[in-house]
Formats: structure tokens, sequence, C-alpha cells
């Protein structure tokens, strides 16, 4: 798209937003500083760098696209060539089976903080901060349950798994200067009925107390529900009110995966609800279609009013905003590239929203008036700041990036077996 024509339609669009008191400039300086965590298993599947194995814990990656990572070096070349299409700085977020285990076998209450030296030293040579997930699937002794289990031995394994990711997470984020947020998420729960359903929660509880003894400075704990896992139907130890208890009785940050609600369950709601009781909020924003599918996220009516929510709630400090999709079935770096600019454009569109006159209106009881500009905000040029947005950090406009990962295809992945 030519220069002119983009900065044209952007002196319009400001124009026009400056009508109803909207200053676009201050829009896009705030979205500046907005890093997305961008999640490391869209590019392989949720696969890991351990020994292959089937993908358990209840979740699925469906598809079998070509070109998938096959090691570290495509997983980070893959990465870094997928935030070259996005605009502003960004994170990656790693989970535990991705660590540099230079080829040898590593079991998860072995590993440390050596084994992703090489990703700290890759994340600072590409100005990138990491983030962090301790893996309780996909392993020998996940079974059905994990920190919950009543079999001490395994427990204590996960426990210690859990406590040694976060001493790696403190480590990157006193490399980085910057806190690394590590979120724990476990599978555990019963396909069938449960007749132990408090025996299991207090194994939890009690299984996490001991992960979080030791406090640290550069990392912050977050932990993460989940309505139901294939093969999890009936039960799901660590369910949203246990987590929410939890996390408010021990200060913690709360995940809300877009995915792991009831499909009807509104996120957005729950932000303002729980921002007065915890101190941060992590998002993990994704596409469930019918279940906890992981499609690649998208501009729609959920991620919308999620974005609007956080800065309805003036609370762009405190909630971090993550990525966690996979699909197999597409272009993994087209994936990465789509979930995450329509994750931006939702952000802009929220902060580009008339919130003063809007509360003036409903201050007034004015409901019409308030019902009307919503309407009429939806169809701003918006699309024109974006557009300014992405030339501004020297991204593609528009569609451009689609031939580009075409030609990247063509190039590099076509080329993996």
């Amino acid at each position: 798209m030519k220069e002119e024509l983009i900065q044209r339609a952007y002196e319009l669009a400001k124009e026009r937003y400056a009508a109803i008191g909207v200053d676009v400039e201050k829009a896009m300086d705030a979205l500046q500083k907005i890093s997305l965590s961008l999640h490391c298993w869209q590019a392989d599947d949720v696969a890991g760098f351990e020994a292959q194995g089937a993908l358990t814990g209840g979740i699925q990656a469906t598809g079998n696209y070509p070109g998938k990572a096959r090691n570290m070096e495509e997983l980070r070349q893959d990465v870094l060539k997928a935030v070259s299409y996005i605009p502003g700085t960004h994170r990656l977020n790693l989970h535990e089976i991705y660590g540099d285990f230079g080829g040898k076998f590593v079991d998860r209450d072995q590993v440390e903080p050596a084994h992703f030296e090489s990703w700290i030293q890759w994340a600072a040579e590409n100005n990138m901060k990491l983030d962090f997930n301790s893996t309780s699937f996909s392993h020998p002794k996940s079974g059905n349950l994990s920190l919950a289990n009543p079999d001490k031995g395994i427990r204590d394994f996960w426990v210690e798994h859990t406590k040694r990711c976060r001493a790696i997470a403190e480590e990157m984020g006193k490399r980085q200067g910057d806190p690394c947020i590590m979120n724990l998420w476990v599978h555990d729960g019963s396909k069938d009925i449960t007749v132990n359903r408090m025996l299991y929660r207090e194994l939890l509880k009690d299984s996490l107390d001991r992960i979080f003894e030791v406090e640290y400075k550069n990392m912050k704990d977050c932990v993460e529900s989940k309505v139901f896992g294939i093969g999890l139907e009936s039960y799901t130890v660590g369910s949203n009110d246990f987590y929410i208890g939890y996390g408010v009785s021990r200060n913690k940050i709360v995940t809300l995966d877009t995915g792991h609600f009831h499909p009807t369950e509104s996120v957005a709601d729950k932000l303002s609800s729980l921002l007065l009781f915890i101190p941060e909020i992590m998002l993990h924003v994704s596409r469930p279609v019918r279940w906890d599918s992981d499609h690649v996220t998208i501009m729609n009516d959920e991620t919308m009013d999620l974005c609007k929510e956080i800065v309805r709630c003036n609370a762009l400090d405190r909630v971090h905003i993550g990525l966690d999709y996979f699909d197999a079935s597409i272009n993994r770096i087209g994936a990465y590239v789509v979930g995450s600019r329509a994750t931006q454009k939702c952000v802009l569109q929220a902060l580009l929203e008339p919130l003063d006159t809007l509360r003036k209106y409903e201050a007034n009881d004015q409901l019409f008036e308030r019902l009307a500009l919503l309407e009429e905000g939806k169809s701003l040029p918006w699309n024109a700041v974006w557009d300014m947005f992405c030339l501004k950090n020297g991204v593609p406009v528009g569609e451009e990036f689609i031939t580009e990962i075409q030609k990247y295809e063509a190039d590099v992945t076509s080329k993996r077996n």
C-alpha cells in the first residue's frame, strides 16, 4: 500500500476521531507500550524438545499442515519471522518442555536454569523478554492427576518440577530486567463421576502452598483454571472457583484463558470483579469453537469485548495479554500473525472509544445517546489508524504480509520433511 495513501487516510481518521474527543496519537502511543506474550507452541503443535510422545492432558492440536518447526533452531527462526510482521515489541512464552537439553534426557524434576541459558541469550539478542510455564502433560507420570495425585511420590515429583520452573522463571526475570510471568496450569481431573472432589482439591491446594513457599523478586506467579479437558470431562480439580479462591487468598495473579470456560460465559465480564481482589490478571486469548479448540484468535465480539473491558477498567498496567492457540491445519507463521494482529486491532479499537463522552451520557441517564455513540463507533475509521501504526513500526500494512509468508513457506518451511 502506498505510503501517501496511508498518510491521507490517517489524517482524515485523526480529524474524524478528534470531532468526538479522541486523540488517535495518544491511542497509538498506548498500543505501542503493550507487549503481547506470544506462545512458542503454535510453531510446533505443542511438541517440545523432549523425546517425542503423544500430546496428553486433555488438549489437542488438530491438523497436519506441513512445515512445522522440528527443533529449536527452526522454532526460533519461525518465531522471528512471525514477529517481523507484528507491529510493536513482544514477549515469548515458553513451556518447560522447550528447554535446550542438548539431546540428552532431562526428567522434569531435574530441569534447571542452565537448560534455558541459550533461550535467555537468544531473547536478549532479539529484544524479546520471556515468560514461562511449567508442563504437567505429556509425561509418563502425567496420568489424570499430577499435583492432586493421591500417590505422594507422583505428587512430590510434580511439586519439585514446578518449584524448579519457578527458579528458572526467576533467572529469566533477573537477566532480562523485567519480571518473568510464570503460569501454572495442570490438567488434573476425571473422565467420569468422582466421589472424592474435596480430597483432590485439598491435595492441589497443599501442593501449591509447597510450590510457593519461596518468594522471588524477578518473577510473578499466576494460576489458571479450565472447565474440562478431553478425556477429563466430568471433573477438573483446578476449577475457576478453586483458583479464584486460591488467587485471592494467596495474592496471586489469576490467568483467564478465553477457551477455558463455558461457551456462553463472558470472560470480559470477569475482569472488573477480579481486579478488585487480586493484583493483576493474565489473559490467554484464544478462540474456542464449541469447546477449547484453540482456533486462531480473530477480531470477534469476544476478543473485542475483552479488550474494551481492559481499557474501560483502566487496567492496561494490570492485565497482561498472552495468546494461547495452536492450529496445525494452516500455515503456522500465518497463524501467529493473524492472531496477534487481530488482538492488537481489538486493543486499538478499545483505545479509540470516546469513553469520556460515553460515561457522561451514562451518568446523566442518557441511554439512547450512549447506545447511539457505541454503535457509531463501530464504523469509525479505526483501520486507517491501524495502517499508520503498522507503517510506523515498519511492518507490512494491510494484507501485504500474506505474500511474504507464502514466500517464506516456499523457501523454508515447505522444504522440511
